[in-house]
């Protein structure tokens, strides 16, 4: 820790220097956060590689490799689509990430950028990633429009990623705690309902397929979301 008088020069004069000063401040603080940049891969849809350092996308989940989703009443590999969309994103260029956190399985957790791209935002754009909101609501509002869109996932019927995880734990795989796993178990997401449209109750947004409803989502009414977690017409869990 460095002491005030330190920083004030009154213990070792007014010779202490400005560049003195910010040195020590620099070593002092806890060296946690990073950038890293460099040519990427996509390691799935939320996943990256840069020259052997694996990257957690932050404020996302996308579907798994293995993941199927349903459209128009057949399966699609949307895990494999999510990969695809992640990959054609950082080809050929330098991907610059500015770690948030690290997650149980030692990846850095960043925020992610191809040129002016916002990688995690492009793959919400896309309907190929959910936004985690209890971690950060920068993707929220672009969740909500592919949603209403009907893009990408929310063509169909899908399995939150985080719950298609615990569903499928493979052999000796453990569960994360930071961001792959804290989404609330949820039923599966049915396509959305029509823009503008209004439901009087929980009942009728269950009944039309649209629930639950995130704030900012068509349909989403404040009287609604009785705990007031920005998400409406939650299924009921027993505690």
């Amino acid at each position: 820790m460095v002491s005030k008088d330190l920083l004030t020069g009154s213990r070792y004069g007014k010779g202490m220097r400005p560049t003195i000063i910010a040195a020590l401040l620099l070593f002092a603080a806890p060296a946690f956060a990073q950038d890293i940049s460099g040519p990427a891969r996509a390691a799935d849809g939320d996943s990256l590689n840069l020259s052997g350092i694996s990257v957690r996308l932050f404020g996302v989940d996308a579907p798994e490799l293995g993941q199927s989703c349903e459209r128009g009443g057949a399966p699609w590999i949307c895990g494999k689509e999510a990969a695809s969309k992640l990959a054609s994103l950082v080809s050929g260029k330098s991907v610059l990430c500015e770690q948030k956190d690290v997650d149980d399985y030692g990846r850095i957790v960043a925020t992610c950028r191809a040129g002016s791209v916002d990688l995690a935002g492009a793959m919400v754009d896309a309907g190929l990633a959910v936004a985690l909101p209890h971690f950060s609501d920068r993707y929220a509002a672009a969740e909500a429009r592919a949603r209403a869109a009907g893009t990408g996932i929310w063509s169909g019927t899908f399995q939150m990623p985080a719950d298609y995880r615990a569903a499928h734990p493979g052999p000796g795989r453990r569960t994360p705690s930071l961001s792959r796993e804290a989404a609330p178990t949820r039923a599966p997401v049915r396509a959305p309902a029509p823009t503008g449209v209004y439901f009087r109750n929980c009942k009728e947004a269950w009944a039309a397929g649209a629930a639950p409803l995130r704030r900012g989502q068509p349909g989403y009414r404040p009287e609604m979301d009785g705990d007031g977690d920005g998400i409406a017409c939650e299924p009921y869990r027993r505690r």
